[in-house]
């Protein structure tokens, strides 16, 4: 019996552990919201530190669907998929990416549906 209940108090206290290791996990997570209006972003630069996010981007009014491309500034073309919002940004909506880490470093970030100029987006 002594054995079953030492069984029973381990698996129990790995299962508190691991969900609190879960929610520590998703606060290291933080939310960059950015705001599209006609042709632009109404941020124009964002300085941010190492980390991990999610980009959640609001289609303020644009009139069709937008989306979000971030990249690495030395190579434009390689877009972080991570950082696409996970459907189009409908008119007077929110869309999120998936997470995203970020290195130190210089990035650009645009909409190729809008399209919007490249915005600087650095890492400290």
């Amino acid at each position: 019996m002594k054995k079953v209940i030492a069984i029973l108090v381990v698996v129990l206290g790995f299962a508190f552990s691991t969900n609190a290791q879960d929610k520590m996990d998703k606060a290291a997570v933080k939310t960059v919201s950015l705001e599209q209006t006609k042709g632009e972003f109404t941020q124009k630069q964002i300085t941010l530190s190492e980390g991990t996010y999610i980009f959640e981007v609001a289609n303020n009014n644009v009139g069709h669907n937008v989306g979000f491309v971030l990249a690495p500034k030395a190579d434009v073309k390689a877009h972080i998929k991570n950082a696409y919002v996970t459907a189009q940004v409908k008119n007077n909506t929110k869309e999120t990416s998936k997470e995203v880490t970020l290195a130190k470093g210089e990035y650009v970030y645009f909409c190729p549906l809008n399209p919007t100029p490249q915005y600087t987006l650095i890492v400290e």
